[in-house]
């Protein structure tokens, strides 16, 4: 069974406002930056192109394409794309929740007033609340299905990605390709292993008759070979739902995005998948990337990708780089490094073009709380004191438990410091760490 699917997404502008009698008048110099300002953003909307393929085996990969959002709502000089893909297993209900629920947890996690900096520098922090919250919202429900996320959120020439499991979404950018994702397997990460055995799981592989071993590193009970999902609660909560982030800044050459489930990376690397589709329009594109992988290694399970095309507008005038914030994060260059003589540039050429690169803005992947909700961490005062952090409900004085409760490490923040949590987040978050005894073992014997 195959499906495809395509969408074209255009750049928003910032309109005029008008005036009112009796108002003061604003200064030249104010109209000057605002305009400024104005003109960067919509500079910075590039026009987005997306295709969608799948061919299912099992029916558990779920997408979610919205080229045209707001993060105000009403507000439409506050546009975003966002996508995402959910690869499920042991059932489906897992991925169709994440699906539903997860880009409004995003939005409730983050201040409506902040201006777009702020809400760039606040999304890294607010992906990590709102995928706790939708584990912790699932796991109410009491299924045992899991999921893996990819999310990916657009707005101007910045790129965030938020990522559990082994989807993947990768960046080709002026012939170089950058991963905005990491492989949650157990395979991949000795650290993850370490991680989960001193939470008191137990990791290995698979037992035959005769005491071979056989197959990837697996967690148990439950045999699942991922290190991080959403969902799978019969497995441990040192099965974590906390996110590996990035964000990057393209330059105005744009780009191409791939995400893709498993099915398509154990077949295909980066490399071949982008020189298959090359030249080609998102829609064929993720077809021919779909088709290439399953004729490959055949369907042997859910394959499913989406490709978007990030372009920019030729003739948009080349506006001043904005500074590099301090509460953002460290800045770095993420691209293949060029030769370049930079006695031949004036001051003014280097001040006023975009760089030619891709640039880095951020990166995170910890799995404790206390470091991902740090009320210092990206940005400041993102969380108000008497709102949990991850699940927004209200607290009363002196209800709230501090993210940095029971840390012990030299130096670190007091338990008095926020941001805060409510007592089943605090419960959820001691689980994580293995803290608190997980006593819900289920001897399943099924296997991603």
């Amino acid at each position: 069974m195959s499906s495809r699917s395509g969408s074209t997404g255009g750049g928003g502008s910032t309109g005029g406002g008008s005036s009112q009698g009796g108002g003061a008048a604003v200064p030249l110099a104010v109209l000057l930056r605002r305009e400024v300002a104005s003109e960067r953003t919509a500079s910075e909307r590039p026009e987005l192109h997306s295709g969608l393929f799948s061919q299912a085996k099992k029916g558990e990969d779920f997408t979610f394409l919205k080229p045209e959002c707001e993060r105000v709502p009403g507000v439409s000089s506050s546009p975003f794309s966002a996508f995402g893909l959910f690869d499920g297993h042991n059932g489906n209900g897992a991925a169709i929740y994440t699906k539903e629920n997860l880009l409004n947890n995003v939005l409730s996690a983050v201040p409506a007033d902040l201006n777009r900096e702020d809400w760039l520098a606040a999304l890294p922090r607010a992906l990590v609340a709102a995928f706790v919250k939708t584990d912790k919202d699932f796991q109410t429900k009491a299924r045992s299905s899991g999921t893996t996320v990819t999310f990916v959120i657009i707005d101007g020439l910045v790129i965030t990605v938020a990522s559990v499991g082994d989807s993947r979404c990768v960046l080709q950018a002026e012939g170089s390709i950058y991963h905005l994702s990491s492989d949650h397997r157990f395979d991949a990460s000795k650290e993850e292993v370490d991680r989960v055995t001193e939470c008191g799981g137990d990791v290995g592989r698979l037992n035959v008759v005769g005491g071979a071993e056989i197959g990837p590193l697996r967690c148990w009970p439950g045999g699942l070979c991922l290190s991080r999902s959403i969902g799978d609660q019969d497995v441990g909560e040192f099965i974590v739902p906390v996110p590996l982030v990035k964000q990057v800044k393209l330059s105005t050459a744009g780009g191409r995005l791939i995400i893709a489930s498993d099915g398509v990376w154990d077949a295909l690397s980066p490399e071949v998948a982008f020189n298959c589709s090359r030249e080609l329009p998102p829609v064929p594109a993720a077809e021919q990337i779909v088709k290439t992988a399953v004729q490959s290694k055949g369907l042997r399970d859910d394959t499913t990708c989406i490709v978007v095309d990030i372009i920019v507008e030729k003739n948009n005038p080349c506006m001043p780089h904005p500074k590099k914030q301090p509460g953002i994060g460290v800045f770095k260059i993420c691209s293949q490094e060029k030769s370049s003589d930079s006695s031949s540039h004036s001051h003014t050429d280097r001040e006023y073009t975009e760089p030619d690169n891709v640039e880095e803005i951020f990166e995170d992947g910890c799995a404790l709380l206390s470091r991902r909700l740090d009320s210092e961490y990206p940005v400041q005062n993102m969380f108000k004191l008497f709102i949990c952090a991850i699940c927004q409900v209200e607290l009363k004085p002196n209800q709230g438990i501090s993210v940095h409760e029971d840390s012990s490490q030299p130096g670190s923040l007091c338990r008095w410091d926020g941001p805060f949590l409510c007592q089943s987040c605090q419960e959820k978050k001691e689980a994580m760490e293995g803290k608190r005894r997980f006593t819900r073992f289920i001897k399943k014997q099924w296997v991603k």
